[in-house]
Formats: C-alpha cells, structure tokens, sequence
C-alpha cells in the first residue's frame, strides 16, 4: 500500500509540472539576459493589455482612471451581475498598475544605485571563448592510450586548418616517427581520429573527409563510394546522366545517393577549429563592497511595462461584452504572472550567486585562483530547492567577478583526486600546482606526464596520468617532447 501511495505522490507531482504557468516560469529562469529581454517583448506583442514604456514617456498612471462606478438603485440582477464583473475587472487593472508600477520602480531604483549608463553595458558586453576542441580530444581519455600516441593525436589536430584538413603536403608518417610510433600503428591512429565526433578532421583530402562520415550501410554502396571517389568531378559537376552511365542505374538511383551524400559535412573542423569566442551581455556582477560581496543583477536592457493607455480607456468605460471582459481579465493575470516569473528569476539568480561564493570563499575572498570540488546538489541543498532548478540558473549565464569573466558553469568543478587526507581537490588546484611545476621546470630536461604525477604526489596531491593529460591538453600547454628547449 505505501508503494501504491508513494507511486500516485510521484503521478502527482509530474502532472503538476507540466502546468503552463509553470512551463513558462521555468523557462524564464533558463533565459540568459540577452534571450529574457526577447522573450519579454515577444510576450508583449502577444499580450496587447500591455505596451513598453517610451523614455519620454514619464506621465504617472491616473488611478483615479480606474473609477468604479457608482451603483444605480432598482438595477436589472443581469446588469447588476455585468456591473459587478466590471467593478472586479476595475480593480484587479488597478492591483496589476500597482504591480507595474512598483516593478518599474524597482527596476530604476535598482539601476540607478548601480549608477551605470547604456553606455558602461554596452561596454560589458564581453568576449568569451571556450575551447570546443579540447571538448573534441576528451574522446581520447578512455581509450587510456600511450602517452606519446595522444601526444602524437594531439599535434596531428593541431597541424590542420579551420576546416579540419591536414596540409596538402602533410607527412604522417614523419610525425609519428618524431614520437616513436611505427607507420602500421600511425595509420590506426589517424583512423580513429577520423572517425571521432565529429568525423572526418584531421582527414588529407576531401574525399577521405566525407568516407569517414559514411554509415556502414552506405559504404557497401558502390554508387555512393564511387560517387565520393573516382567519379567526384562528375558528382559536383552535375553530370547525372553520365554517372548513371558509369553505374549502370538510373538517374532516380544517382539522385538519391546524391541526396545522402549532400547531407555529409565537407569542412567539420569549423565546429572545433574555427573561431568559438561568443560575445556574452554578463547576467550578474559579482563586486565587492566594503569587505562584502555584493549581486548586482544586469537586468538595465529588461523593458519597463505600462498597460496601454487604450486598454486603461476601454476598462474605465466599460463598454465592452462578457467575452471581452473574460480576455481582459485573462491578460490582466497573465501580466501579474509575468512580472512575479521576472522577479523570482533575479531572486533566484541573486541566491545561487550568492551561495557560489560561500562555496568558493577562497577563490573569491582570498583570490587564489583556485576553487573547491563543488556540485548543483551541494547548491540546492544550501538554498531548499532542486538541483533542476540550479541547472537552470546556471545555464548559459556569466557573471562578471573581480577577476574577469566567468560562466557561471565555471564554478561547479569536479573532483580531479584526493589528497593525503582523503579530502577531494578540485580540477582548477591541480591546474595551478601544473603550471606553476612546468614554469619551474629544467627546460632542457621537461618533465614527462608521469614525472608530473610523482611530482604532485609529493606534493600531497594523488591525481592519475590521464587526468595530467586532460588538464595539460587544456591549457594549451605542449607535452615534455614539444616543450624541450
């Protein structure tokens, strides 16, 4: 029986959150700045009840506008019932006035405190970049290979252009001889790296690219592969009829292999080699004020709202029928709504901000650089709510610190390896501890990945090769061969 009860309360709380009004406060909470400011317009247009506020226009709303009519004596109970509706519509135009009044109130209280201009937020608008290839070489970390082999995978990726192909007069074998790996092994390797995701970088023609790309289903086609291969001029130049030739089928056949093929990408290194640097508006400010930190919420480019003053008319008057009354009445709680979803996004915001630097008091406090193992359940249990929510917040926003630009993403890290105490270290301390051994190594005898672990073990620290691997591939920084001087 307590299963049976423990499965409805489950039911329960799953169709409760597939409520709009819940959808659509969720959502909210996911959008970066830049995407709220869209989204809030977007509802403008769908909610007519509502308009933006023109700077110019600084006239305060009458609410003497919102008059409720004086009773008549010996009133017809169905014009006493629609008299009553619109009394109840007067007054629930007015609360919602209040709640856009007290919101835009806020909004410029809030902004000018800050004191900062257009212009200062504009100047936020910040450049940051994340390395989608060191994304892409992560594939490596579990095949646990050689250490000379991921090197020699590494410098393979970084010798080819933006659009993932290796240099016409390219040498493989050349460069797996510089790290000892024999041509058969070589061979193996480059195809492995045509065939990670996505496939076909680090392919040395065209053809190599897109055969990499190929299902297993579609390389038994001879008409596909031949199409690919030694019939590729005819391919791009549009010579069907001569191809169905060659294959001896028909141009239905040619064309439908034509259309696999046009679904093949010819340049994949643009999705990790190409520019990645986004310009990003930061969400929250994290500033320090007299010894204390303060969120300072970058909500200045969200709009003002005002209800329309045709709107304001047409409720004073009245003069409108039940249907109109029920959608008026609607757009009125669809604004509060709206509202409330807005101001509990920047409380919550404010909250897991707030919370991120508790956790990371040495990073923030003490400026080490360096920040502790920390998760979205360690946040949601700080803050009474689900780690769903956290990822929201979290998601595709970036706060502005003292020491530069971060996504918010940055400060949940996870564990690299413990310590002599058994106490879990985060990935950004091992990172610190590496660059500060590799500056302060002899650079004419560098030190190897293995080197490196012994080093930081001795240093209390207990971290695995591949994770030395990981985090040196991260930072740009070469390997022990590369690094000789």
């Amino acid at each position: 029986m307590s299963s049976m009860d423990q499965y409805l309360s489950l039911k329960q709380k799953q169709e409760m959150a597939l409520k709009p009004k819940m959808l659509q406060s969720l959502k909210m909470l996911a959008l970066p700045i830049l995407e709220l400011e869209s989204y809030i317009k977007q509802e403008l247009v769908n909610n007519p009840l509502l308009e933006l506020r023109e700077e110019k226009d600084e006239e305060d709303i009458d609410e003497s506008k919102f008059e409720q009519p004086a009773p008549e004596s010996e009133t017809p109970l169905e014009e006493t019932n629609e008299t009553e509706n619109h009394c109840e519509t007067l007054a629930e135009a007015k609360e919602l006035t209040e709640v856009l009044d007290s919101w835009n109130n806020y909004h410029s209280s809030y902004e000018g405190w800050h004191g900062e201009s257009d212009s200062d937020h504009i100047e936020s608008i910040i450049r940051y970049e994340e390395n989608a290839k060191e994304k892409y070489l992560e594939q490596l970390f579990p095949l646990d290979l050689p250490e000379n082999e991921s090197d020699f995978i590494t410098d393979l990726i970084d010798s080819c252009d933006q659009y993932g192909f290796l240099p016409p007069r390219f040498n493989l074998y050349n460069l797996a001889k510089r790290y000892r790996i024999r041509p058969e092994r070589a061979d193996e390797l480059h195809k492995l790296v045509l065939n990670l995701s996505p496939k076909g970088i680090g392919a040395r023609n065209l053809t190599e690219c897109l055969m990499a790309q190929l299902t297993d289903e579609q390389k038994e086609s001879r008409i596909i592969c031949g199409m690919i291969g030694e019939e590729f001029e005819n391919l791009i130049h549009r010579r069907y009829q001569k191809l169905a030739s060659v294959f001896a089928c028909s141009e239905e056949t040619v064309m439908s292999a034509k259309a696999q093929i046009g679904k093949l990408d010819p340049k994949p290194g643009l999705r990790i080699l190409g520019s990645n640097a986004a310009y990003v508006f930061p969400d929250v400010t994290m500033k320090m004020i007299d010894g204390e930190y303060e969120i300072i919420i970058n909500d200045q480019i969200t709009p003002n709202i005002i209800i329309s003053p045709r709107y304001r008319k047409m409720i004073n008057r009245g003069y409108f029928d039940k249907e109109t009354m029920q959608f008026v009445r609607e757009r009125i709680n669809s604004a509060k709504f709206l509202i409330k979803s807005i101001f509990m996004r920047m409380r919550t915001l404010e909250r897991v901000s707030l919370s991120i630097i508790k956790h990371q008091y040495d990073f923030f406090y003490h400026g080490t650089g360096q920040m502790e193992p920390l998760t979205y359940s360690v946040i949601a249990q700080d803050l009474g709510v689900s780690e769903s929510t956290i990822s929201r917040v979290v998601k595709h926003k970036y706060a502005e610190t003292p020491f530069g630009i971060y996504a918010l993403k940055d400060f949940f890290t996870s564990t690299a390896g413990m310590d002599d105490d058994y106490q879990s270290i985060s990935r950004q301390k091992v990172k610190t501890h590496l660059i500060r051994m590799i500056e302060d190594e002899n650079k004419r005898y560098p030190y190897s990945d293995q080197e490196l672990v012994a080093q930081l073990k001795s240093g209390g620290l207990n971290v695995s090769r591949r994770i030395i691997t990981k985090y040196r591939d991260e930072m740009g920084i070469l390997n022990s061969h590369l690094r000789r001087k």
